[in-house]
């Protein structure tokens, strides 16, 4: 059976893949980014946030699945934006939209950063949904990036959205009314975000050292992450919810080896 999906950050990488995935299968992709994409918009402004769901509701009405990929690693106040406050206001905006659907199922990107050290500033407006506030703690933590390209700012705006997930995924509002909520955490995946630090010995390093993948090297080409998402958001999901799942080739395992 045809599906409605949207689709957030479709311009390239993860959610590129995705959306063809979804489309050769037959189903319906409403694409949004801010450049290339069906619903063009900025993430990081209440403005374009209101825009997407004003425009998903005149191309859709009902949807049955949303897969939130938008996300920026660069150490600056709008990945806090994009990150965090566009990705919860992508899930509840388009929440009511998928209300009507007969299996209606979420899921966002998170990464294996946020195994990282995270900003504990940051972190706690994060998830007081202080987004001026936010923004001024990643103004403070500044430009500074690692050998890979990360920063405090991208692995903290991970971990707060994966942990919206969990906090929420239980809820009247998401499992109550049906609606399957996870997220999946990705290691390196070979994307524009990636390219420069992969072209490096330094950066190559520096991934493997966060990263170790004894399953099939060090990166993971998009279409792998993206089968994990199209069956998420299937309708075969039928009980997997308020999870984080990482598809790293193992680091995540590595790197936390106790289950508890």
């Amino acid at each position: 059976m045809s599906r409605t999906y949207v689709i957030t950050g479709t311009a390239s990488g993860i959610g590129k893949a995705t959306a063809e995935r979804l489309r050769a299968d037959g189903h319906t992709v409403i694409g949004v980014d801010i450049k290339d994409a069906d619903i063009t918009v900025d993430l990081s402004t209440d403005d374009g946030r209101t825009a997407l769901v004003r425009e998903v509701e005149q191309r859709a009405g009902t949807i049955d699945g949303v897969i939130a990929v938008a996300g920026l690693v660069a150490a600056s106040p709008v990945t806090v934006g994009v990150n965090y406050f566009g990705a919860v206001a992508t899930l509840e905006g388009l929440r009511p939209l998928l209300a009507s659907s007969d299996a209606p199922r979420a899921v966002v990107v998170a990464s294996l950063a946020a195994l990282e050290e995270v900003d504990d500033a940051l972190y706690e407006r994060l998830i007081a949904d202080d987004e001026p506030g936010a923004r001024a703690e990643a103004e403070r933590i500044g430009t500074t990036t690692n050998a890979a390209g990360s920063s405090d700012i991208y692995s903290t705006t991970k971990k707060a959205i994966a942990q919206w997930v969990r906090t929420h995924a239980a809820d009247g509002d998401w499992a109550g009314a049906g609606i399957a909520l996870n997220a999946v955490a990705p290691g390196v995946i070979e994307t524009p975000m990636t390219a420069a630090a992969l072209q490096t010995a330094e950066g190559r390093a520096a991934l493997d050292a966060g990263a170790p993948s004894p399953l099939n090297g060090p990166a993971a080409p998009p279409a792998a992450p993206a089968a994990l998402l199209a069956w998420l958001t299937s309708a075969e999901n039928t009980h997997v919810t308020g999870q984080i799942v990482f598809i790293d080739g193992g680091a995540e395992s590595i790197r936390r080896p106790n289950l508890i």
